[in-house]
């Protein structure tokens, strides 16, 4: 928002400042993130009201020189041959439905018509119009941990977290006591709290059954069940209805098109944890804006733009993904060590771990190095490898030791070798992160700090050129 001057509106609007957050995994000490700490005085995020947040985007985007209509629903999209060549990247295939030219539109009024334009954004939402209607290439992740219920409602006269300390007014998110799942306490600037619970859908289904109650009475229940929210909450009122919506993780192959670009929702979602939402969806709208720009003014070929766009995507994803399950099996198995060890007191050192993936500066910082990434990346594969695989102890030890070692330790051959003990044991999707990463093996710690205001990934030797005025793809220097 600040690259747009819409951070600005923000501030004056009121949203609640966000320099933190608190998660209570298990009955360890709660690990904390620091925005303020790790990114500067203005490093901070907003607690907001939906609803008032859209708005000033919306608005603010008419401003700017965008036509904006309210109001309206698109039903159908036109398409023309469009003339670019086939993919044949086999790392991302680029579909090819065709060249977008017009929508079809209706209004709550009743009227319709017709709208013309020479690149399509899709930010459609769960909707995902192109995804889900034309490119039909959404797939629904299999793992049980991330298919859950989101149920929530606004409070008045709830607590604040942390007084005294440092945590002091934090949003606070604690695993739920029965490891199905995990509630949240966000603040928000009109002197309400949202507040919600996220749980695995079987396990809501089976105690609706055994109990009798619906969604709110268990809502309910829940929150005085789980000694954070309990207490928070314990001169509290609900003053809203009890909202539901699904929280099914999904991702898809490719998140482009010839002069089509997928954001948000539209094209992918991990789960709320971490608020991963809101980060995938305004880093695919900068990529989408950023790879739009290198098309037009002929930095790259409209193929090689799509295809970056959707590389930049899926990497994005993949970071949230892997990062999130880990902490999602954390809460599953309880006071099992997961991404702790037993003699650890407290999630410090995975919160450090977590840092440059939930705090964003992986997807556009250049104050990171090569070395944080794989530390982060190791750390989450060797919290989510499973125990019962024969061998795995090494592989784990092995990945512990990258995950908490020096960069000096960290060389290409053995990361390599790690990555090819890995492979017998991971996932698809968790292999996919390595792979990602894999991609800048060639980058040393001093390539990855020179960026010069480019972001942290490189993909096929182009990187985002994040200067006000010059949005497009640029070549690193070194890569010249």
């Amino acid at each position: 928002m600040r690259f747009i001057g819409c951070d600005e509106k923000f501030d004056a609007h009121g949203f609640r400042i966000k320099r933190g957050a608190t998660f209570k995994l298990n009955s360890k000490p709660p690990g904390s993130t620091n925005f303020i700490a790790a990114g500067g005085p203005q490093g901070y995020a907003y607690n907001v009201v939906r609803s008032e947040s859209d708005e000033i985007l919306f608005r603010h985007a008419g401003e700017s020189g965008a036509h904006i209509y309210d109001g309206f629903k698109v039903n159908s999209v036109d398409f023309i041959p469009s003339g670019v060549p086939q993919s044949t990247d086999p790392e991302c295939v680029i579909p090819d439905p065709g060249r977008p030219t017009s929508v079809t539109w209706a209004s709550k009024t009743g009227a319709s018509g017709v709208v013309s334009f020479d690149y399509l954004v899709d930010a459609s939402g769960r909707q995902g119009l192109m995804s889900t209607k034309y490119l039909k290439n959404r797939k629904m992740n299999p793992g049980e941990q991330l298919q859950s219920i989101a149920n929530w409602g606004y409070w008045t006269n709830g607590a604040t977290y942390g007084i005294g300390t440092e945590q002091e007014g934090y949003p606070y998110f604690e695993a739920l006591h029965d490891g199905s799942g995990w509630a949240w306490f966000i603040p928000l600037h009109n002197g309400q709290v949202s507040v919600g619970v996220v749980r695995n859908q079987k396990v809501l289904a089976q105690m609706k059954r055994e109990s009798g109650l619906d969604s709110k009475a268990i809502y309910v229940d829940t929150l005085k069940n789980n000694m954070g929210m309990r207490d928070l909450l314990s001169a509290a009122t609900l003053v809203s209805d009890v909202k539901s919506a699904s929280d099914w993780s999904y991702n898809a192959p490719a998140y482009a098109s010839p002069y089509v670009r997928i954001a948000g929702d539209a094209g992918c979602f991990v789960d709320p944890f971490f608020s991963s939402g809101v980060h995938l969806a305004l880093n695919a709208g900068l990529s989408a804006a950023t790879t739009i720009c290198a098309s037009l003014k002929g930095q790259v070929s409209e193929l090689a733009a799509a295809t970056w766009h959707s590389k930049k995507v899926a990497a994005s994803y993949t970071r949230f993904l892997v990062v999130v399950s880990s902490a999602l099996k954390q809460i599953l198995e309880g006071e099992e060590p997961v991404i702790a060890d037993f003699d650890e007191q407290s999630f410090d050192r995975a919160f450090q771990h977590f840092r440059p993936v939930i705090q964003g500066s992986v997807d556009v910082s250049v104050n990171l190095s090569k070395a944080e990434v794989m530390r982060t990346l190791n750390f989450c594969m060797g919290a989510l490898a499973s125990n019962e695989v024969p061998g795995n102890k090494a592989l784990l030890e092995n990945m512990h030791s990258l995950a908490v070692g020096d960069s000096e330790d960290i060389s290409d051959e053995k990361y390599r070798n790690i990555v090819k003990e890995a492979e017998t044991v991971l996932t698809a999707e968790q292999l996919d992160y390595l792979n990602s990463i894999r991609k800048n093996e060639t980058l040393s710690t001093d390539e990855i700090m020179n960026l010069d205001s480019t972001g942290f990934d490189v993909l096929d030797g182009w990187s985002a050129n994040l200067i006000k005025g010059q949005l497009g793809l640029v070549q690193p220097k070194w890569l010249s």
